[in-house]
């Protein structure tokens, strides 16, 4: 009879200490998710109220001082007045950034790839791309213009050179960060030169990659402004805008096309970010892949 008592208690016991556990799992369960809720509001309230107050700050220095800087309503105003002269404008920088900027992209990556097979093509060139990345881009483009004529030639080779060296150092770098492990292993069975590439190298170069191509494309939105003020020739484009608004003393014209060249690398980085999401989704938010 005592062991017939014993049973139920022993259970009874049982189950308590296991609501008990499944108390407490819900409960820090509900504790993890609040922090969550506040993290979402955490993420776009800081950046917005920091807009409100720059907006705030500059609509006040406008106001006292007329003479340098426009208010934000003149800059809505001309963005408004003549909506077909920012747009061609915008669509001509556009041009330039995409066929320029993805020209200095892919011979960065492929140039690195080579290196990386063969470090004697790194000990032979790399010298000379330095000589190149270091000197200044406002002297080499009134030589490209003599070079190539007075086309659009002139501004998709500064700005493809303005955005080479960094995805050229980064892909490098992603390409020679393998797991040595790995690298062994496929060397024991055997694996060709393209199949190591292929399924090791190429794979974990891409977050390297990424973090090129997020340094690069703010600076061919730089490289495609800087060629349209000073290499000469075609005038079009919202750099060239800018260089004719700033010597008419125009300074609404002036910021809106300043406005739309941010506007446009905002939009590139944004797009570069959702596109890393979908090619990235196996790694983790490192600093490098960042």
């Amino acid at each position: 009879m005592s062991n017939l008592h014993t049973v139920p208690r022993s259970t009874t016991q049982s189950v308590t200490e296991s609501n008990a556990v499944q108390a407490g799992t819900r409960k820090g369960a509900a504790q993890s998710a609040a922090p969550r809720r506040g993290l979402k509001w955490g993420t776009w309230a800081p950046p917005t109220i920091t807009f409100i107050v720059a907006g705030a700050l500059w609509q006040a220095v406008a106001l006292a001082n007329p003479y340098v800087i426009p208010t934000i309503d003149a800059v809505w105003s001309s963005l408004a007045k003549e909506p077909m002269m920012y747009w061609s404008n915008f669509l001509v920088t556009l041009q330039e950034v995409v066929i320029g900027a993805g020209a200095g992209i892919l011979f960065g990556f492929l140039l690195a790839v080579i290196m990386a097979e063969f470090q004697i093509m790194e000990r032979a060139v790399m010298p000379l791309i330095v000589v190149v990345m270091v000197t200044p881009v406002v002297a080499i483009a009134p030589a490209l213009v003599v070079a190539f004529g007075f086309g659009m030639m002139p501004k998709y080779i500064v700005t493809a050179l303005v955005v080479f060296f960094p995805m050229l150092v980064n892909s490098l770098a992603g390409l020679r960060d393998v797991d040595g492990r790995a690298l062994d292993v496929m060397r024991t069975i055997h694996a060709s030169r393209w199949e190591i590439f292929r399924d090791l190298r190429f794979p974990g170069c891409m977050p390297f990659v990424f973090a090129g191509l997020r340094i690069a494309m703010p600076l061919a939105i730089v490289g495609a402004a800087v060629a349209e003020f000073v290499a000469a020739g075609q005038q079009a484009g919202l750099g060239s805008l800018v260089t004719i608004a700033a010597a008419q003393a125009n300074l609404a014209v002036t910021w809106a096309s300043i406005a739309l060249l941010c506007l446009m690398g905002v939009t590139l980085v944004s797009l570069l970010a959702l596109l890393r999401k979908r090619v990235l989704w196996w790694s983790e938010d490192t600093t490098v892949a960042r």
